[in-house]
């Protein structure tokens, strides 16, 4: 009979033991998940890279901008300035006028590719201006692809990129 209680009281004792163990497994997990760090990974870059190629010559300057190898799609607008004496046209294919004075890109413009080359050419040159005296700047600005609910990728440029 003593053999039975000693088994009994070691079986209780045991569980008891169990139970009060379980009990804060709960907290030391949350515990753990919270404070717990760890070390390696990859670092992932989601990066836009832009750069413009201007090639000027017979009162034309030609304006082709290129999407780094690696970077993220984006879309492309460009606008060029001169002296108010002079006045500009546009051409290009894929280029659109856009009711703020932009030149805007068509198409996606996918990293490692390049937009169709825009056509800017001067008019109304006043007499006895040289090519040399003439600076005609181009920015260009660009913004990241956004995707609505449908799937239809647009941009939003609120949220441009560097202008250059």
């Amino acid at each position: 009979m003593k053999k039975r209680n000693i088994f009994k009281n070691i079986f209780l004792v045991s569980f008891a033991a169990v139970l009060i163990l379980t009990a804060g497994i709960g907290k030391a997990s949350a515990y753990f998940t919270t404070y717990a760090r760890a070390a390696g990974g990859y670092r992932i870059s989601i990066d836009y890279d832009t750069e413009i190629e201007e090639k000027f010559s017979d009162w034309k300057k030609r304006v082709v901008i290129k999407n780094k190898d690696g970077s993220q799609p984006v879309y492309v607008r460009a606008r060029a300035f001169c002296g108010e004496e002079y006045s500009l046209t546009y051409s290009g294919d894929k280029w659109t006028l856009g009711e703020d004075g932009y030149w805007y890109y068509n198409d996606i413009l996918y990293g490692g590719s390049q937009t169709a080359e825009l056509v800017v050419k001067i008019d109304k040159i006043p007499e006895g201006v040289e090519e040399a005296e003439l600076n005609v700047v181009v920015i260009y600005e660009y913004t990241p692809v956004k995707y609505n609910q449908d799937g239809k990728p647009y941009a939003d440029w609120t949220e441009r990129g560097k202008i250059e």
